[in-house]
């Protein structure tokens, strides 16, 4: 018989929290585990890469809504690529724009930062610029 886990054991396996795989429970990200004679959640080795690729995902960035449309594509492993492909193309563009807004962020303060004079609070460039 394979392997149960409780889900303590498969947080720690996924690398997800207790609470994150009960709210993907929720959500139907993941499929409801079965249950022990107890009444406890029990999952296999499926649920663990199922959540690990879903822990991957989310650290690529991926919306929830993307990694459920991914993990549809997984499930059919027949199905063309080219979904994916869109998918990863979107977030990869995303991830691009957020670089540029980080860039001109990081501008905008390092320029504060070379107006700086010292002194007192009341001459504060930093303050003043958050000011404007």
């Amino acid at each position: 018989m394979p392997e149960r886990y409780s889900i303590g054991q498969l947080a720690r396996l996924s690398g997800c929290k207790a609470e994150t795989i009960r709210y993907y429970e929720r959500i139907r990200l993941i499929p409801p585990p079965q249950r022990a004679a107890s009444g406890y959640r029990t999952y296999g080795e499926d649920d663990v890469r199922r959540l690990r690729f879903v822990r991957h995902g989310r650290e690529l960035g991926f919306p929830l809504d993307a990694i459920r449309a991914l993990l549809d594509l997984s499930d059919h492993p027949n199905r063309d690529c080219a979904a994916a492909d869109r998918l990863c193309s979107a977030q990869l563009a995303d991830v691009r724009d957020r670089i540029r807004s980080l860039q001109r962020l990081e501008a905008e303060l390092s320029s504060i930062l070379d107006q700086c004079r010292g002194g007192r609070v009341a001459d504060c460039r930093v303050l003043e610029a958050l000011s404007d």
